[in-house]
């Protein structure tokens, strides 16, 4: 062989290589995603560019607070973002003053933008108890958000859950780790 031919496979060799660990990374340690639309405000905002952790939750169960990455059900190639507020197995409810209860008590916590408003109670009006493999989850601008609380979203099965938000890297004025707990 000669060495400009040597040289092609050289190259053909370590671009496959590269394309191969560029498709694992993308498939089982993380990729990046766009926020579309202000339900995650003042956590995030429209337009900001995240890279979702895919693998820690192989080797632990989601949080209480973890902001996670899911598909939603009705539309392909739509992912949704959430916080995580019930865990499986507890029994989630709201009320009319939008204070947010997880076994009967009330959850102190403040990622909401707002106190939710009572026509945005929706399905937590009445105790919601979580499966095995279940998770209540909440946009962070409760008033203005899909999710736990409507029948389009309902509760996010454990199997679907894709990762956990953990990087923004754009705007680079607000690049940094996402705060979860």
């Amino acid at each position: 062989m000669n060495k400009v031919m040597k040289e092609m496979i050289s190259t053909l060799l370590y671009l496959l290589i590269v394309l191969c660990l560029t498709w694992v990374v993308i498939h089982f340690i993380g990729q990046r995603t766009e926020v579309d639309g202000g339900s995650m405000e003042p956590t995030l905002y429209h337009g900001d560019n995240l890279i979702v952790d895919k693998i820690s939750y192989r080797f632990r169960e989601p949080e209480r607070f973890d902001i996670i990455v899911f598909p939603y059900k009705y539309a392909e190639k739509t992912y949704y973002i959430k916080r995580i507020i019930g865990l499986p197995g507890e029994t989630v409810q709201i009320d009319e003053k939008g204070n947010i209860y997880i076994n009967g008590e009330i959850l102190a916590e403040g990622y909401g933008r707002e106190v939710i408003r009572p026509e945005h109670v929706g399905l937590a009006w009445e105790p919601i108890v979580l499966g095995e493999d279940e998770y209540f989850v909440l946009g962070d601008n409760r008033n203005n958000s899909s999710d736990s609380r409507t029948e389009a979203v309902g509760n996010v099965k454990r199997e679907d859950i894709i990762g956990r938000a953990w990087l923004r890297i754009w705007p680079f004025n607000k690049f940094g780790f996402l705060k979860h707990q």
